[in-house]
């Protein structure tokens, strides 16, 4: 379920940091307002993955978002763009070896204000 734009509101007054700006971001872009809402909540809603997680949960050639941060553990060998709140460096690494194209969520949010394509990852 999609939170209401005020309850996003609501809960943002207690984050800081670069998580504020993201979600308002996502807040005015139409189709990120699953991604505000999960990014809003409480910091165990959001979701951390290791690579080998998100080469079990994707298909070849997906966008998806990882809603907090991408680990460093295992391998992601299938060509897909990660898109994420953060990265860790070694992910980074292994992501920019592999030639997997990465983007944090607000990059993504201003290059694809509709969200098309997009594959929001969840618990």
């Amino acid at each position: 379920m999609v939170k209401t734009k005020t309850k996003i509101e609501k809960q943002l007054q207690k984050k800081t940091g670069s998580v504020v700006e993201t979600v308002i971001a996502a807040k005015k872009a139409k189709g990120w307002m699953e991604v505000a809402g999960i990014l809003s909540g409480p910091r165990k809603n959001s979701l951390n993955l290791n690579l080998s997680e998100i080469e079990e949960k994707v298909k070849d050639g997906e966008s998806v978002v990882v809603s907090g941060k991408v680990l460093s553990g295992g391998e992601l060998n299938k060509k897909v763009k990660v898109i994420a709140l953060r990265f860790s460096e070694r992910a980074k690494e292994k992501l920019l070896k592999s030639k997997i194209q990465t983007s944090t969520i607000i990059e993504e949010i201003k290059k694809n204000p509709e969200a098309k394509g997009v594959l929001v990852l969840k618990k």
